[in-house]
């Protein structure tokens, strides 16, 4: 019996391409978030604990402003302008312009692909994301302030006022993004799935 040519075509059709299941997908995107979690935690070590405990030795024992949680005053930036000279001046832009830089963006790139995979509702996806994406700008903009009082040898008041209050701020964002993580990851899935999983939950 001769087949039609809608069968032969059938035949020697060539079967749609699968998406890979998402479970595969899960997996790849949980390998890089850990890759770039370790990447931003040794820049965290690198720069906080690291270059900036030893620029103490070029600011007569005095602590760098970024790891002044608690914010800092005029007379502060003026001690330190004294004890620092030119050349540890530039030391300390260095390192905001190279690991001050870094971190915040591969610690961000972390958090919210870490969120991305965690949260599927659109709406606490964002809420979660919020902290992290300020986190980056206030932490950028904050590398500049200090460079910028620092570069005075008289130190204007309001420009130290929001280079502590972006320092401040730093810390505290920080310390959200980090909850907003843990947050996202030990959500209940009830809670964390999107509108489509939960419909096709139900439908099983």
């Amino acid at each position: 019996m001769a087949k039609t040519r809608a069968q032969i075509a059938r035949k020697h059709a060539t079967p749609a391409p699968q998406s890979p299941p998402a479970q595969g997908r899960q997996g790849n995107g949980s390998l890089v978030v850990i890759a770039a979690a370790v990447a931003a935690l040794f820049l965290f070590w690198y720069f906080h604990l690291l270059t900036l405990g030893q620029m103490t030795q070029l600011s007569g024992g005095l602590t760098m402003p970024d790891m002044m949680v608690g914010g800092y005053d005029v007379d502060y930036v003026r001690r330190l302008y004294e004890e620092m000279d030119d050349d540890a001046r530039g030391q300390l832009s260095y390192l905001h312009r190279t690991a001050g830089t870094l971190f915040p963006l591969i610690f961000a790139f972390a958090w919210l692909l870490l969120i991305q995979l965690n949260a599927g509702r659109r709406r606490l996806r964002w809420a979660l994301w919020s902290p992290v994406l300020l986190f980056v700008v206030v932490d950028l903009w904050e590398n500049i302030a200090i460079d910028s009082v620092l570069a005075q040898a008289t130190a204007d008041p309001g420009a130290v006022a929001l280079a502590a209050t972006l320092t401040v701020l730093r810390w505290v964002l920080l310390a959200l993004s980090l909850g907003a993580g843990a947050l996202a990851v030990f959500l209940p899935p009830r809670l964390r799935a999107s509108a489509g999983q939960e419909t096709a939950a139900v439908s099983r």
